[in-house]
């Protein structure tokens, strides 16, 4: 029941998070983010560390919610290869041309970093438990559970690849929902009936909304 609500509502361009999703986000945001790790340690290490960096900010009774996201955005866009996950999210679609690809790119980063950066204020020390990783060649997943103070858990489970020198996450599975399927099948359904301005304005009207 619970992954047919994320189903319906955790992706949508137009619809608002339910409170539930946007614990869920931030519980994601803190997960994610890394600074300035070793390159030696495992994807899993990491997972484990950031999380005391990324609670730190957002515990940060001094600081206000401007400069919590802030931080948090320098700590969490360099963990993403974002080349990546928009080429997979756009599919068949992906555009031929190198400036037509850095275009989608730029409106792709900024449309999740400000709705998903958007959410840091529903972080309620939810329970993240590491339930271990898998690593084959340079590939790997990292799985954790989300304990909610009140409710069902929920996995989330990280999709790394190494790319120059380190591990950057392409995909992340919410409740065996994928981000980069869920938007692909979203983009799919505008691109067939539009082109990819009528997509990249959707986002940018969406970001801008969040961002403001």
């Amino acid at each position: 029941m619970e992954s047919a609500r994320l189903r319906a509502i955790a992706f949508k361009i137009g619809v608002t998070m339910t409170q539930k999703f946007k614990i869920l986000v931030v519980a994601i945001l803190a997960t994610l983010s890394v600074a300035a790790l070793a390159v030696a340690q495992t994807p899993g290490e990491q997972v484990r560390e950031t999380i005391k960096r990324v609670t730190g900010i957002v515990g940060a009774s001094a600081a206000g919610e401007s400069e919590r996201r802030d931080a948090l955005k320098r700590l969490i866009l360099p963990r993403f290869d974002w080349n990546e996950m928009a080429r997979l999210a756009l599919g068949k679609h992906w555009p031929a041309t190198p400036a037509r690809q850095h275009e989608f790119v730029v409106t792709f980063t900024e449309f999740i970093g400000n709705a998903y950066l958007g959410q840091i204020g529903a972080y309620h020390d939810e329970k993240i438990l590491y339930l271990g990783e898998r690593r084959e060649n340079n590939r790997a997943q990292v799985d954790t559970k989300l304990q909610p103070a009140s409710g069902d858990p929920l996995t989330v489970n990280y999709m790394l690849h190494h790319v120059e020198g380190e591990w950057k996450i392409y995909d992340v599975v919410i409740a065996d929902i994928s981000l980069v399927n869920n938007y692909r099948a979203q983009f799919n359904r505008i691109l067939t009936k539009g082109s990819l301005e009528d997509l990249l304005r959707q986002l940018k009207e969406k970001e801008s909304k969040d961002r403001g």
